[in-house]
């Protein structure tokens, strides 16, 4: 799934550079007589990136394609301008016009370019393992950050170990936390797996904006909100909104502080970072709408501090994985000090959000109605984790079953999905319940229902789904408990 909060529209050269709010935000020029993230390799996993877009010549090295032969092309043949509009937020050049073109943030940075399939090119469950993929292969070609402006609802085992072995590589990955605020506010991964960095959006006010999701898998926001940048339309130059954007700013600042401090870890570079940051203004050192706070580069290479030790992960959820407790943000993070300075006018964002920091959203609308069995409303909270090993209670996986089905899967026949409690499984994966739709139940036993089928609810905490149908549904759960889904198959 692209994380640009919907089509981005064309845009025009005519003073491009002054269209560009966030540049002027982030101090740019000011921070470019220090760095421009010369020597630094971005990796963007993406639908690939334009090589000939005038801002971006000479910034876009060879990559990868991971997808299918039966779509042309390779990771320089774009067939969204999705990719090449982050890889122009982060290394444009400026140089369309002679100079009046579009500016990323690091424009002294080299672009690595690895193309994922298009959603129409697979199954709709090989997300995971592509992304595990792109994520080895970037760390292994020396990027050190890795650009994920994508996102998908299924978390895997794989995918778990390739984020780990980018960081014990010395890599940083930064992903967009999605787009779907006001749809139900699903968990996206790879924001939310563990040693991700998840990005969230702010717009000219800087606050959360409404389409950026929110929740704990959120640890910092950046810019979001009408940015003009170059891209593959036909102008090679475009506006857009989105997650996607503001993961691009976050990747970019990144490129600019390793390259002023190049001995530094990815760790290191990463606590400056969150060191640095502006944080909410409301005395919270996190809330679940910006995380620890809007990304402040500029700051970071002014007056860097102490970077800290180099091989501890400042964040706090790698570790509370590894030791299969649920993960909880602190109040800082690792090695953070304490007196964090501030940006006047930081704010958390809107208030749904839960900013004791336990990790309980509210699932639904308002106060969290959800149709739940024969129709009852109830209002049920349900923890959102990144795999913590913990189990979902049966009343709460029914609760996000039937929102997810009567919100996402048949919007149009909304609060006429039934789930059937009594029909659930528990397997290790998670939950399996069978449900139908309320005018063909008049007893409520999903036995004497014409029609019904299942739904999975992982006790990871990732988004319900529904299983293949080529496989049985015992077997599906069984290979996802193992690990050995989605298959791993060359491409």
């Amino acid at each position: 799934m692209l994380l640009v909060g919907g089509p981005a529209t064309q845009a025009y050269a005519d003073s491009t550079r002054s269209q560009q709010w966030h540049l002027d935000a982030m101090h740019a020029e000011e921070m470019w007589r220090t760095s421009t993230g010369k020597g630094i390799t971005v990796a963007v996993i993406d639908t690939g990136v334009d090589p000939d877009n005038a801002d971006l010549k000479g910034r876009v090295l060879d990559g990868e394609d991971l997808a299918p032969s039966k779509r042309a092309g390779d990771e320089h043949t774009d067939y969204d301008g999705h990719g090449t509009g982050m890889a122009g937020l982060i290394a444009g050049t400026g140089a369309y016009g002679g100079g009046n073109g579009a500016f990323g943030l690091a424009p002294g940075a080299k672009i690595l370019p690895i193309r994922m399939p298009a959603p129409s090119d697979t199954n709709g469950f090989a997300g995971p393992s592509d992304f595990s993929k792109a994520i080895r292969y970037a760390t292994d070609s020396g990027a050190r950050v890795i650009n994920i402006s994508m996102g998908e609802r299924l978390n895997s085992p794989q995918l778990t170990a390739a984020v780990k072995y980018a960081l014990s590589h010395g890599s940083l990955i930064f992903a967009a936390v999605g787009n779907n605020a006001d749809k139900g506010n699903p968990v996206e991964y790879p924001a939310a797996t563990p040693g991700v960095v998840g990005v969230a959006g702010v717009g000219k006010d800087l606050r959360r904006t409404a389409e950026s999701e929110f929740g704990p898998q959120v640890d910092m926001a950046a810019p979001g909100a009408d940015l003009v940048h170059a891209c593959g339309g036909k102008t090679g130059l475009c506006k857009s909104h989105g997650t996607s954007g503001a993961t691009a700013l976050a990747s970019a600042s990144a490129a600019l502080i390793w390259s002023e401090h190049p001995t530094w870890t990815n760790n290191q570079v990463l606590r400056v970072m969150l060191n640095t940051i502006g944080a909410p203004t409301n005395g919270a050192k996190r809330n679940d709408s910006i995380g620890y706070g809007i990304v402040r580069p500029r700051i970071a290479l002014e007056d860097p501090g102490d970077p800290g030790p180099a091989d501890v992960y400042p964040l706090p959820d790698l570790a509370a994985a590894e030791s299969s407790a649920p993960a909880r943000p602190s109040s800082s993070p690792s090695g953070k000090d304490s007196g964090a300075v501030q940006d006047e006018g930081v704010a958390a964002g809107g208030a749904s959000q839960d900013d004791s920091g336990n990790g309980m959203l509210w699932i639904g609308l308002g106060a969290g109605a959800v149709v739940i069995g024969g129709g009852a409303v109830v209002a049920v909270a349900v923890t959102r984790r990144r795999r913590s090993g913990g189990k979902v209670p049966r009343e709460h996986a029914v609760a996000a079953a039937s929102h997810h089905l009567n919100t996402t899967a048949y919007p149009e026949r909304a609060g006429s999905v039934i789930v059937f409690p009594e029909s659930g499984i528990d397997f290790a994966y998670g939950w399996t319940f069978r449900f139908g739709f309320r005018e063909h139940n008049k007893t409520g036993d999903p036995a004497t229902v014409p029609f019904s089928a299942v739904i999975v609810v992982p006790h990871s905490g990732a988004g319900p789904h529904f299983p293949p149908t080529h496989l049985p549904t015992a077997q599906y759960m069984e290979l996802c408990a193992s690990g050995n889904w989605p298959p791993v198959e060359a491409r």
